[in-house]
């Protein structure tokens, strides 16, 4: 049996266009004066851990509850009245659910901004798993930690498990955890390393034929 994991941001919806200009444009300038941080050091980790890692690495110039507050704040409006859903999700969950395919959405997200998302897009119990990174008390993407627990939770093995992923450390993530990795070329990511996937596709029904493929 095979399973279908998908990270949200960036592959379920478009959140990665507005999380960038957020990042770049508001958060990390006041958070990191000094430094001009690249944003794929840090895309596809849980946003508590990005403050510790710009902590570390560069030191910060605002507070982590402040930072934590500016997340929130901008995951409400993101989820809630920007972003667009992947075209065609609904009916490819509807082939993999006739196919007995299990499938999860992996996200580094907390549980309430993916509940934004399944509420808004009306995919609440579409799909069987739904996973975050603040399920288990593991290390943010590129760690493989968060797909070998969803591996887990669906019962497949990873190696017989499809992960849809956009960013470098995701797709880092992924590969790491032994899955199928299938690369979601998106713009907001500039020129990233795609080596690790198993396939790189630039579309949404790029994304819809390999996955099927590979579950066949």
């Amino acid at each position: 049996m095979s399973a279908v994991l998908f990270d949200m941001d960036g592959v379920l919806v478009d959140s990665e266009d507005y999380w960038v200009e957020f990042e770049r444009e508001d958060l990390f300038p006041d958070a990191v004066p000094d430094d001009d941080v690249d944003l794929a050091e840090t895309s596809g980790m849980n946003f508590r851990d990005i403050y510790e890692y710009l902590e570390d690495e560069y030191g910060t110039a605002i507070t982590r509850e402040e930072w934590i507050e500016r997340f929130n704040e901008a995951a409400e409006e993101i989820y809630t009245e920007r972003v667009d859903l992947l075209d065609g999700t609904h009916e490819l969950l509807e082939q993999l659910n006739e196919e007995n395919i299990p499938t999860a959405v992996v996200s580094s997200s907390p549980h309430d901004w993916i509940g934004m998302v399944l509420k808004r897009f009306d995919l609440e119990g579409e799909f069987d798993r739904v996973i975050s990174a603040d399920d288990i008390d593991a290390a943010s993407k590129p760690e493989p930690d968060v797909f070998e627990h969803a591996a887990d939770e669906v019962g497949v093995p990873a190696e017989d498990c499809v992960v849809v992923e956009d960013s470098e450390n995701g797709i880092e993530a992924a590969a790491r955890a032994g899955t199928v990795v299938v690369a979601y070329r998106i713009d907001a990511h500039g020129d990233i390393d795609y080596s690790p996937a198993d396939e790189v596709v630039d579309s949404a029904a790029g994304v819809r034929e390999a996955v099927l493929e590979r579950v066949a």
